[in-house]
């Protein structure tokens, strides 16, 4: 079942139309090459290129009967062809066109997903310049840490972006493989050079060597990249949830003209699309542990794994396919709000600038235990509401014995903290 969230040019792939073409594909590049190497007339050739058709419904009305897909498929193609289908299908078993069809499935799908992720880090690229120098706290465990800026954010989600597109283009050169070798892998009835003839035809490598199947770790691979590219969404898109939270207020994901977030509270703007994408980050992780599952297959092939992939593979392209675009909306369309941004960072009354007084005390020669108990107790003491920490620390004399006014000051100083930010983006953006 095509899921829901398809988007149709990721679901054509996998519809039963397009699986057939491809398995037919298959099959008349063996005929072409088998041809070419004079093993079958070249007229009975053309005329199986001329002839060669399907009809799904026919092909389903047969496998009622012989409960086989391939054999059902290449019924139906010899009904069409005529004399000639006796050459279809010459020294091939059914897992040649399968898994070799399959490749063609699986690299057209990782191409749109490619896409989509140049698509969402441009979109990131963009936004992450727009707020190079928006200023914003940031959080370790969720509290209050040192100052980063907004722009710093979306640079990192753009490096894991690019590193996403590198794992994916790896595992799509892994899959783009095909095997014509036979039932277990030998060549036993085509020759290697026809396989190498009609896999060029198809843009495919073929498998150094096989059984009857091409090995699924390539595929568990491929899942794999999938899941973790889903992953680093459902990372980016947790992030915007915490920071929409009416706490802290500072991101929100974009809210239409005329939606509405709660049934019962005509107040919500609820962070949707971004819980969507935890949700849907979830399944595809799921798919990763059959693809791992499909790997051990008892000794030249069983079936175990051609169920799972029935359903793991279009279910876990089609999503990422519709978490990638989805995301990319968010990014493109999110509210950035610098002024909570600001006043959150402010609102710790100094104390993220204690690491920074540490340092500075250290510096001046006094001991780390020492520097750490004196700025320690004036921060639990401004917590408390005992004043200001810049206040408490300048009325410390055994700080200020160390430390003279101006010290003290550059201590709270923002620029300082920020200082290498146009450093960090030229990094983050050298290449992509």
């Amino acid at each position: 079942m095509i899921p829901r969230y398809s988007r149709p040019e990721m679901s054509r792939i996998w519809d039963e139309p397009n699986r057939l073409q491809r398995w037919l594909d298959v099959e008349l590049a063996v005929c072409d090459a088998l041809a070419e190497a004079g093993e079958i007339p070249r007229p009975a050739a053309a005329a199986i290129r001329a002839k060669a058709r399907f009809d799904p419904e026919r092909v389903r009305a047969i496998e009622a009967t012989v409960q086989h897909d391939v054999i059902a498929f290449l019924t139906n193609v010899a009904e069409h062809v005529g004399p000639e289908a006796r050459y279809v299908h010459l020294g091939l078993t059914s897992n040649d066109v399968v898994d070799t069809a399959q490749a063609l499935q699986m690299t057209e799908a990782a191409d749109l997903l490619l896409k989509g992720l140049e698509g969402l880090a441009a979109a990131i690229r963009t936004r992450a310049f727009e707020h190079k120098d928006t200023v914003m706290i940031g959080r370790t465990h969720g509290m209050h840490a040192e100052p980063i800026t907004f722009g710093l954010v979306l640079a990192l989600w753009h490096t894991e972006v690019r590193r996403a597109i590198e794992r994916l283009a790896a595992a799509r050169r892994r899959v783009a493989v095909g095997k014509l070798s036979g039932a277990v892998g030998t060549f036993a009835h085509l020759e290697p050079e026809i396989e190498a003839a009609a896999l060029k035809n198809l843009g495919l490598d073929p498998a150094p060597i096989a059984s009857q199947v091409v090995q699924r770790d390539r595929h568990a691979e491929y899942v794999a990249a999938l899941a973790l590219a889903a992953t680093s969404i459902e990372r980016f898109a947790v992030e915007i949830r915490h920071l929409q939270r009416t706490e802290v207020g500072e991101v929100e994901e974009p809210f239409g003209a005329g939606q509405k977030g709660s049934s019962a509270m005509p107040h919500k703007r609820n962070p949707v699309g971004c819980e969507q994408m935890s949700g849907l980050a979830r399944l595809i992780r799921g798919h990763l542990q059959a693809a791992f599952e499909n790997v051990p297959l008892w000794h030249e092939r069983d079936i175990s794994h051609s169920s799972a992939e029935r359903v793991i593979l279009p279910d876990a392209t089609i999503l990422l396919d519709y978490m990638l675009h989805r995301f990319t909306r968010i990014v493109s369309g999110m509210v950035v709000h610098a002024g909570a941004m600001r006043r959150n960072l402010e609102a710790s009354g100094g104390l993220i600038y204690s690491g920074t007084v540490l340092l500075e005390l250290a510096k001046k020669g006094v001991s780390r235990e020492d520097a750490y108990a004196w700025v320690q107790e004036a921060a639990m003491r401004a917590g408390e509401g005992a004043g200001d920490f810049k206040t408490i620390l300048r009325n410390d004399a055994r700080v200020m014995r160390h430390l003279s006014a101006g010290d003290l000051d550059r201590a709270f100083d923002l620029a300082h903290h920020l200082r290498h930010v146009d450093t960090l983006f030229r990094r983050a953006f050298a290449s992509g």
